[in-house]
């Protein structure tokens, strides 16, 4: 599988194919001791503090500290990324202006809403305007106005060059996003390419139309 700088790139399939373990292998959260992830142009497992700078990844689970406010927690990160304190000030205003979280800058997250939390764990991510971004499920639980916000600022960022790597079961979302995609299951690549190539192959009219038709119709666990 091969990602593209500029791609707007999903990764799909069934539960238990294998998303969110690829996708912990690609930032190096999981080890491996074969085959090569490469994340422009280093190899992931040897470059682990040179990668770190490259990407940002925003997880399934929260990834923050809940007794800390959204400032505190973008000031953690940033720091942690290695800006100046000059430039974490800069982000922080701007992204909680882009998340609409300036009235709570200063409230513990710990208080605050799924969808509030959601956009928390993006700002986080995108502190140091990292040129890849991992995405894994960043709108599961969230109200329809908070996901179509999430969504239109990832294009955004896309626009001015960010390379997307997302995961989600919100199918129609997911069309609407991504240009390129990838089925998995069974911790295989079963299809990849740009959206409109597999639908015109597998003469479907939708990312779920074709979902099904290569993994099937059956329950998973």
């Amino acid at each position: 599988m091969q990602v593209e700088k500029g791609d707007r790139f999903g990764i799909f399939g069934p539960n238990g194919a294998g998303k969110t373990t690829l996708m912990n292998l690609m930032t190096g959260l999981l080890p491996y001791t074969t085959g090569s992830v490469q994340l422009m142009g280093h190899e992931v497992k040897n470059n682990k503090k040179r990668v770190n700078t490259l990407f940002g990844f925003v997880p399934q689970d929260f990834s923050f500290y809940h007794e800390l406010s959204p400032a505190e927690n973008m000031e953690f990160f940033g720091a942690w990324a290695g800006l100046t304190k000059q430039q974490i000030g800069q982000r922080i205003n701007d992204l909680l202006n882009i998340m609409q979280l300036q009235d709570v800058r200063n409230k513990p997250v710990n208080k605050f809403s799924g969808g509030m939390k959601r956009r928390v764990n993006l700002a986080i991510a995108v502190m140091h305007e990292p040129p890849v971004l991992f995405l894994d499920e960043p709108t599961v639980g969230v109200d329809v106005q908070t996901r179509h916000a999430i969504i239109r600022y990832l294009k955004e960022l896309n626009e001015k060059g960010t390379t997307l790597v997302y995961t989600s079961h919100q199918l129609k979302e997911a069309e609407d996003l991504c240009n390129k995609v990838a089925m998995i299951d069974e911790g295989r690549i079963i299809a990849s390419n740009t959206l409109n190539q597999l639908l015109k192959e597998h003469q479907q009219d939708g990312l779920e139309g074709l979902f099904l038709n290569l993994t099937g119709r059956e329950y998973r666990d």
